[in-house]
């Protein structure tokens, strides 16, 4: 089934919002919105809550801001907690919340869909009907990284009239097979690790696999070109004490289901670049191993719209997109500018 044979997201049925003080005197708003939505690879519809934070002031153009797997709807600072995106979300950031008016949501995974797997055109319905719910009938633009990048195609394939412009970072139409064979090592980790009653352990282990595809083997050569020694019996090499904190880090905020869910849909992502009928631009990065240039090239020739590709070079990787602050921003201030120059 194309992206064009989908139903869309059902009307939101209703919305539940709190509000309280945000980053330099913008608004914060938050809530759940009910849909229905078929799963991609569900037998039925089925009545979901999706919760979204919407930060920045009521009269701003509103910009759906979409993250990696472990991203949430924290995308910028509140009550004193940093959002994932903090650097681009704060003050004379590209994405400054006192600007522009930065909408997120928590993925979906398989799980809360009753279904066999989650999908990123099922993350776009879900997108569509929180828009419905907060009554925002087409968005400035949509700014997705890594999966939110693949999550941003779908949406702009099932929904081009809702979106002005998207920004994809580090996210092409397909998942190219050698990142695909490495997730795929992953998640045998953690179902090995599930199967054996040390879910944690196994995570944690995935994780640290998984930051050695997120950066580049330039940055492990500069930051970890020390010998290894032997202690205790066992040879420990530079980079163990850096893989074993990210990995620590990451078992305390996330589960190893939703993971695996998550993992999955990465590699399910897949459509046609021609579906994608709203001007787009791309960004990535010389040394991503997951999202090689090439992949960000067949995407850009094969766009069914206007499509402008930049590639920054980066010692980070995949994760450059954390990273680069300052590159990256003068690109998304740059592409913002052209959304508005199409209103």
């Amino acid at each position: 089934m194309s992206l064009l044979d989908l139903q869309p997201a059902r009307h939101a049925l209703a919305q539940s919002t709190t509000s309280a003080s945000a980053p330099h005197d913008s608004d914060l708003h938050e809530g759940e919105a009910r849909l229905w939505l078929q799963p991609a690879h569900g037998h039925e519809a089925r009545a979901l809550r999706v919760a979204w934070r919407l930060h920045g002031p009521a009269a701003a153009p509103v910009i759906a801001v979409l993250g990696g797997i472990s991203a949430d709807r924290q995308v910028a600072d509140a009550a004193g907690q940093p959002g994932w995106w903090q650097t681009q979300t704060a003050r004379d950031g590209a994405l400054d919340v006192a600007r522009w008016r930065v909408l997120s949501f928590d993925w979906l995974d398989a799980a809360s869909l009753a279904a066999d797997a989650v999908d990123s055109r099922d993350q776009a319905q879900a997108l569509a009907g929180v828009l419905d719910a907060l009554g925002i009938a087409r968005l400035h633009a949509l700014v997705g990284a890594s999966y939110g990048a693949m999550v941003g195609l779908a949406f702009a394939a099932q929904f081009p009239a809702r979106l002005r412009r998207l920004i994809a970072i580090a996210g092409a139409h397909r998942a190219h097979p050698q990142a695909a064979a490495l997730r795929a090592v992953q998640r045998g980790i953690v179902r090995l690790a599930l199967d054996s009653g040390d879910a944690a352990r196994g995570l944690a282990l995935a994780r640290q696999l998984a930051m050695i595809g997120y950066r580049s083997p330039r940055e492990l050569a500069r930051r970890f070109d020390a010998p290894a020694v032997l202690a205790a019996g066992r040879v420990r090499v530079a980079a163990e004490d850096w893989l074993e904190g990210a990995g620590a880090r990451f078992v305390q905020r996330f589960d190893a289901r939703r993971f695996l869910a998550l993992s999955e849909s990465i590699d399910l992502h897949a459509l046609d670049p021609a579906a994608v009928r709203v001007p787009t631009t791309l960004i990535g990065f010389s040394t991503d191993q997951l999202v090689p240039v090439a992949d960000l090239c067949a995407l850009q020739r094969g766009l069914g719209a206007p499509c402008e590709l930049h590639v920054l070079d980066s010692d980070y990787g995949h994760d450059a997109f954390l990273k680069e602050t300052a590159a990256l921003g003068a690109l998304l201030r740059a592409a913002l500018a052209q959304a508005a120059g199409h209103e």
